[in-house]
């Protein structure tokens, strides 16, 4: 496969959810953006000491709380304990033990993962003073050059990051490059842009308007928060499209249905 990310930022996927690394190789000055789903803590270490040797992150940066994106977080901060998490500050009640995300919707249709989702946990978890929220002035600890824009429908506090200078792109999952509602897309890793992962979005209009503010960046490469990176024309016209036809492409029938039969 192509590379599509700048040589400073790099991928894992643990299972069905990715961690972004974001600096140079050999360096040792790097963040972690997520932690992935849990058991994958050693995996994580062991593919940033290929990249940074044995220097542990100036930050963890968290793009949302879901299970999927702080899965390993405790284990990491176990490893390493003066590094410090931020995320966004209407996200610190679902990280810091004051709240839980709604369950899931399996009725959002789309394929197993979607059916299985109820499984799926939805309990916040509490990081105590180990999470704090990211700087107001957009700078992003860690990372001269990048920022951080709220892109919340997803959830409340979901962040991207971006760096204009190469017109980079971390979405979370603002949007994603797989259809994660399918079993067989996430096995498979077949490539699309998709809206975000359905059986956990709620606020349809709040992730429509994130999808077009990121889509007007432009951004020449991206890094999601499932699926495998996107880059030039594909990711342009992907995204373009996604923000023009969002309702179409993204909110689930179920949800469409509901909103035509409110008063």
């Amino acid at each position: 496969m192509e590379r599509v990310l700048p040589d400073d930022v790099d991928y894992l996927r643990t299972l069905i959810a990715n961690v972004v690394l974001i600096g140079e190789p050999s360096s040792r000055e790097w963040v972690l953006v997520d932690a992935g789903v849990a058991t994958f803590a050693d995996t994580i270490m062991d593919f940033a000491k290929e990249r940074h040797g044995s220097a542990p992150p100036r930050a963890i940066v968290l793009t949302h709380g879901h299970f999927d994106h702080v899965g390993s977080l405790r284990e990491l901060l176990e490893a390493w304990p003066n590094v410090p998490v931020y995320a966004h500050e209407a996200e610190l009640p679902y990280l810091t033990g004051r709240a839980d995300y709604p369950e899931a919707d399996p009725e959002v249709g789309g394929g197993l993962m979607a059916r299985l989702s109820l499984l799926y946990p939805h309990k916040g978890i509490d990081l105590g003073d180990r999470v704090r929220a990211l700087p107001e002035d957009g700078t992003v600890p860690g990372l001269p050059g990048w920022r951080w824009i709220h892109a919340p429908g997803h959830t409340k506090g979901q962040v991207a990051l971006f760096r204009e200078a190469d017109r980079t792109l971390v979405a979370g999952d603002a949007f994603i490059t797989v259809k994660q509602e399918s079993a067989f897309a996430v096995l498979t890793q077949e490539k699309e842009i998709h809206g975000p992962p359905a059986y956990f979005t709620f606020d349809w209009d709040g992730a429509r308007e994130s999808v077009r503010r990121l889509a007007a960046l432009e951004p020449q490469a991206a890094a999601t928060g499932h699926g495998v990176p996107m880059g030039g024309d594909e990711l342009r016209r992907g995204l373009g499209r996604l923000a023009e036809q969002f309702d179409r492409l993204a909110i689930p029938d179920n949800v469409l249905a509901k909103a035509k039969t409110r008063p």
